[in-house]
């Protein structure tokens, strides 16, 4: 099998074969560059990106157009995608499986998701786990504290999940919802660094063996959603609050001046940093 890219000749990188599965008809690959670039205004590769051959994409590339025989492969896969609404996960069928799964994979890629071999029973999973209309915004290896499972992490825009697969055991699903966490934490380790999920009875400890730096990257990405956001609103309830409590402070100061313990010069000189503080 070729190690570069059919159209581009780029060298292929373990994310295009691994997590992309960009294989043609023809046994040749695309880089996931390249996929990218037809897929935004040529959708149809991320459906049956299988059933095109090296000589498809180039007069795709060049003309916009794809073989007749192509297009109705297209009509087929959407007429699965119309069930999408009304299966139950464990009845997908099998075609709208394999191309969530593609799906799946190519967002996985497109987020620079770094996952180890273990977790490609996890991967397959994820068609039956995510909604149809769930993106995948960040993705990492993780596990449970003190296990052995492999596993990952995933945010999507309304939940933290814990997709967990030991061998021959069925899969673990955890899902943490976007209101139930209070914050996210980081235990920083030259090996195994560990992310918090925190929420308003517990806190969820998940272990990062695989990949350090993968690790920080993706604490980095969830810090900034559940810890900044919520630091926000606590500030803006602050600002809210504040204006009482100088017209509280303000009472006080003159209730203090008419009792003779602060003379007007003093009263006016702490008057005016208080209502300083409201500018």
């Amino acid at each position: 099998m070729s190690n570069t890219c059919a159209l581009c000749n780029a060298e292929l990188t373990s994310i295009d074969t691994l997590l992309g599965e960009n294989k043609l008809s023809d046994g040749g690959n695309l880089c996931n560059t390249c996929l990218d670039k037809l897929s935004s205004t040529h959708q149809e590769l991320l459906d049956n990106l299988h059933s095109f051959s090296i000589s498809d994409i180039k007069k795709l590339a060049q003309t916009g157009k794809t073989e007749p025989e192509t297009e109705q492969l297209m009509q087929e896969e959407d007429e699965v995608k119309s069930l999408s609404t009304f299966i139950n996960p464990d009845e997908m069928p099998k075609d709208f499986y394999k191309r969530r799964l593609k799906e799946i994979k190519y967002q996985l890629a497109q987020v620079g998701a770094n996952l180890s071999m273990f977790t490609k029973g996890e991967i397959k999973e994820l068609p039956r786990i995510l909604a149809v209309d769930e993106v995948i915004l960040a993705a990492t290896d993780a596990q449970f504290l003190k296990t052995v499972d492999a596993g990952m992490l995933l945010v999507t825009p309304k939940r933290i999940i814990s997709v967990s697969k030991a061998m021959f055991s069925p899969v673990k699903v955890n899902e943490y919802l976007n209101e139930d966490i209070t914050a996210v934490s980081y235990v920083d380790h030259q090996m195994s660094p560990i992310i918090k999920i925190h929420t308003e009875d517990r806190i969820v400890d998940f272990e990062c063996f695989f990949d350090r730096l993968d690790a920080e990257r993706f604490y980095g990405f969830i810090q900034k959603i559940y810890n900044q956001e919520k630091a926000q609103k606590k500030i803006q309830e602050a600002k809210e609050a504040t204006p009482d409590l100088i017209l509280e402070q303000l009472e006080k100061l003159g209730k203090l001046r008419e009792n003779g313990i602060l003379t007007n010069e003093e009263f006016t000189e702490q008057k005016k940093k208080l209502l300083d503080q409201l500018s």
